[in-house]
C-alpha cells in the first residue's frame, strides 16, 4: 500500500513539475500601467538633469525603478511612433508613416494591448495612446463635434473599453497669447498646432489631463482584484501649453528662462533638410516670446507632472504597488530653442529621445545607459508577465535590463522622420543621420561624446569618409531589417 501511495505521489509531481517549470520560465502575473505623455522631452525632467522645471511625481517614480537614458522613439511624431509601439513593427513594416491606425496593415495580429486582453486581462485606455489630434480632437464647444466620442486613429480591437477626455484646450478662460507667427501681437490665441500659452483659470479638472488622471485613479480602484493593462494618455505638454494659473507661478517673469546657445553659422554644415521645420525665425518669435514658450512648456510638463502623482497615488490606495509594472514615457522628444528649433519631427536626440522608467516589482532601482527603442516594450512586458511573446515583434525584449542596466541589447537605435524623409542611427558614439534612403538630400554624422549638442556635422569630414561609408552600410542593412516581416503589404 505503501509503494502505491509512493508512487502515485510521484506520478502527481512529475504532472505538476512542468506546470511549475513553466510558470517560472514565463515569469510573474503583474498588471501593466502604461503612462505616456505628449512631446516631452527628457531634457524637461528634474529626474533627467533639470534644474528649472521640478517633476517630483516621475521623479518619484525613477527612484524606484530603471531610468533609461538613451531611449528612443521610432516615429518623431505622433502618429507612426504609437503605431509603432502598439503594433510591434517599425513604421517602414506597417507603411503607418503619418496619422492612421495600423490594423489594416496588421490584420488579425495582435496589438501590444490586445495581447494582454487575450490572455484574460481586463485593457482599457483613458485619452490618447494611439493617436489623436490635439487640440482638435481633444478641445469642446462651439464646433458642434462629439469629442467624448471622438476616437482619432484608435483601434478598438485594443481594448475592452476606452474612455475619452475633453477639455477646453486654447479656448480655456484665462490669459491667453499666441506666440507663432504673431510678431505684432494682433492675433488672439488659436488653434491648431500653433504654439500658445493660456494661463488657465479654475482647477486641475477643468482640462483634459486632470480628467485623464481621474478616470484612471476609478478604473484601478475599480480593477485592483483583477488583471490590467491599463494605458493613461496625458495631451500635455502639446501645444496648446495650457495649464492652471498656479502651474506658472515657479516659471515667471519668463525673461528669466534661459535659452539654449545660440550660435552663428550654426545651420552652415548641415543640409536643408536638417533644418527643422518650426525655427524661431519661420515662427516669427522674437526672444521674449522663446521665453515664455519655455515657460509655458514647463508649466505644462508640471501640470502633467501632477497628473502622474494622482494615478500612482491611485495605486499606492489600491494597494497593488507590488502587483503592477509601471512604465512612464513620451510618444517622441521636443526642441525647446536648440539650434533655434522648436517642436518634434527633427531627428536630434531632443526629439528622437525619450524619457523612459519601468518599473518592476522587486527590481532594483537603477540607471540605463543601454540603447533601447519603445517598440521593445511590447516583447518585453510579454515576458515579464509570462505571455508568449509573439515571434513576429520586432522590438527586443530588454527584460535582462531591469537586472543588469550595463547589459547591451542593440547596437544601435532606429527613428524615423517620415515628414523629412530621414532616418537615424543613434550608437553609443556617433548620431548618423540621413535623408532620403539614397542620402541625396544629405547626411549628418556627429561624435556625441565630443559634441553631444551637435554642433559640428562631420559627414563631409574627409578624415570621418570610412566611417559615413560604414554607416551607410550600416542603414542598408537596417532598414532591410524593418522591413523584414511577416506582414504582405507593399513598402513605402
Amino acid at each position: 500500500m505503501n509503494r502505491l501511495r509512493s508512487a502515485a505521489i510521484l506520478a502527481n509531481c512529475l504532472l505538476v513539475l512542468p506546470v511549475l517549470l513553466l510558470n517560472l520560465s514565463q515569469g510573474k502575473d503583474y498588471n501593466v500601467l502604461f503612462i505616456i505623455s505628449d512631446d516631452l522631452t527628457y531634457t524637461a525632467l528634474s529626474c533627467y538633469g533639470n534644474e528649472v522645471c521640478e517633476t517630483p511625481n516621475i521623479d518619484r517614480l525613477a527612484e524606484r525603478g530603471v531610468r533609461f537614458t538613451r531611449a528612443y522613439c521610432q516615429g518623431t511624431y505622433c502618429g507612426p511612433s504609437r503605431a509603432s509601439f502598439m503594433s510591434g513593427y517599425y513604421p517602414h513594416a506597417t507603411g503607418v508613416l503619418g496619422y492612421k491606425n495600423p490594423r489594416p496593415q496588421i490584420g488579425d495580429r495582435a496589438t501590444w494591448s490586445q495581447h494582454f486582453k487575450d490572455s484574460g486581462y481586463y485593457a482599457a485606455r483613458v485619452s490618447k495612446i494611439y493617436h489623436m489630434g490635439v487640440p482638435g480632437g481633444i478641445e469642446y464647444g462651439g464646433d458642434g463635434r462629439d469629442h467624448d466620442g471622438y476616437n482619432g486613429a484608435d483601434d478598438e480591437h485594443s481594448w475592452t473599453e476606452r474612455f475619452n477626455s475633453p477639455g477646453p484646450e486654447w479656448k480655456a478662460k484665462g490669459d491667453g497669447e499666441t506666440l507663432e507667427n504673431n510678431p505684432d501681437g494682433a492675433k488672439p490665441a488659436v488653434g491648431g498646432n500653433t504654439f500658445v500659452v493660456v494661463e488657465a483659470d479654475g482647477d486641475d479638472l477643468v482640462h483634459s489631463d486632470g480628467k485623464t488622471s481621474k478616470k484612471a485613479a476609478e478604473l484601478i480602484h475599480e480593477h485592483k482584484d483583477k488583471r490590467f493593462w491599463l494605458g493613461v494618455g496625458f495631451v500635455r505638454p502639446h501645444v496648446p501649453f495650457v495649464a492652471p494659473r498656479p502651474y506658472y507661478e515657479p516659471f515667471k517673469p519668463y525673461e528669466k528662462m534661459v535659452l539654449p546657445p545660440k550660435m552663428p553659422g550654426d545651420w552652415d554644415d548641415i543640409p536643408k533638410a536638417g533644418i527643422n521645420y518650426k525655427t524661431s525665425e519661420n515662427m516669427k518669435m522674437d526672444i521674449r516670446r522663446q521665453k515664455k514658450a519655455v515657460g509655458g512648456y514647463y508649466a505644462s510638463v508640471a501640470y502633467m507632472d501632477a497628473q502622474v502623482g494622482v494615478v500612482m497615488n491611485a495605486l499606492e490606495e489600491a494597494g497593488i504597488e507590488d502587483e503592477t509594472i509601471v512604465i512612464f514615457t513620451s510618444d517622441h522628444g521636443y526642441h525647446l530653442g536648440e539650434h533655434d528649433f522648436w517642436a518634434k519631427v527633427s531627428l536630434r536626440d531632443e526629439s528622437s529621445g525619450v524619457p523612459l522608467i519601468i518599473c518592476v516589482p522587486g527590481k532594483e532601482p537603477a540607471v540605463c545607459n543601454s540603447l533601447v527603442e519603445l517598440i521593445d516594450l511590447y516583447p518585453t512586458t510579454a515576458a515579464l508577465c509570462g505571455l508568449p511573446v509573439p515571434e513576429r515583434l520586432q522590438g527586443e525584449n530588454i527584460a535582462p535590463l531591469l537586472d543588469d542596466p550595463t547589459l547591451e541589447v542593440r547596437d544601435a537605435a532606429f527613428s524615423a522622420a517620415p515628414m523629412r524623409k530621414g532616418v537615424l542611427l543613434r550608437t553609443q558614439d556617433h548620431a548618423f543621420i540621413q535623408y532620403r534612403e539614397d542620402a541625396s538630400d544629405g547626411i549628418e554624422l556627429f561624435d556625441v561624446n565630443e559634441d553631444p549638442d551637435g554642433y559640428t556635422n562631420l559627414a563631409d569630414d574627409p578624415e570621418h569618409a570610412g566611417l559615413v561609408q560604414s554607416f551607410r552600410k550600416m542603414m542598408d542593412a537596417k532598414l532591410v531589417k524593418v522591413r523584414d516581416n511577416d506582414l504582405d503589404i507593399e513598402y513605402p
